[in-house]
């Protein structure tokens, strides 16, 4: 579900590092982050554990503040806010978080800016290195997860720097290939419906998956649940 793991950020602050996504509970990695020198505060993109189960043993290590878009994770520090400025050091001059939900509910990106605009934006998991994301339903909504799609490719050509899988390219292609992912998986949903409708069976998440995701690996077969579970929540609002 992690890919190769969770890559794990440093971005130079005034008085230190700010890490972004300590990643799971792991002490050698969060030893490893610890001693890379001071560390000013400590970010997450979101609440999966493989992003925030390591926080508290880092924060207890280095009694760094830490932020994210729930107050659950912020200690020290208020709230990761849509369109907050973080002050960064070295050659950037700030981040600006980019509320993107849909992955989860409290997804956030970060807009990392240097003197003559924006030059990359960490997308946690709402863009990956590689395969693609779930809707993590009822938590994450396929409709807000569209739209935050819609908002990264507004951002153009700029590096995608995800939380898993290895570095992309260009933010605004990869939005673009993503949302056409995506509403080629609508429609074969809405296929999958109406076959299932005509032949009078039942329309759930199960029945529904086995037809459209026949061929997913069984070890992320809950995951494509989740993401027709989101799918079919869509097409029920749409009427």
């Amino acid at each position: 579900m992690s890919l190769e793991g969770t890559q794990t950020y440093f971005l130079p602050g005034a008085d230190g590092w700010i890490v972004v996504d300590p990643g799971d509970d792991d002490a050698s990695h969060q030893a490893a982050i610890a001693a890379v020198g001071p560390i000013e505060s400590v970010l997450v993109t979101h609440r999966h554990h493989d992003h925030v189960g390591g926080l508290a043993r880092l924060r207890a290590a280095t009694g760094a503040a830490s932020r994210g878009h729930d107050a659950r994770f912020s200690v020290g520090a208020d709230p990761l806010s849509d369109g907050a400025s973080i002050r960064l050091g070295g050659t950037l001059a700030f981040a600006r978080v980019l509320a993107t939900p849909g992955h989860t509910s409290d997804s956030v990106s970060l807009v990392l800016h240097d003197e003559g605009g924006p030059v990359g934006v960490l997308t946690g998991d709402t863009l990956l290195g590689h395969g693609t994301t779930i809707i993590d339903h009822p938590d994450g909504r396929l409709g807000d997860y569209l739209r935050s799609l819609e908002r990264l490719a507004e951002l153009g050509p700029i590096p995608a720097l995800p939380a898993h899988g290895g570095f992309p390219g260009p933010v605004d292609s990869l939005a673009h290939s993503y949302r056409a992912h995506r509403a080629q998986r609508l429609d074969q949903v809405r296929h999958a419906v109406a076959e299932l409708r005509a032949a009078d069976k039942a329309i759930g998440v199960g029945q529904v998956t086995d037809l459209v995701y026949a061929d997913v690996d069984p070890s992320v077969r809950k995951a494509a649940e989740h993401t027709v579970a989101a799918q079919l929540a869509l097409l029920e609002e749409e009427g």
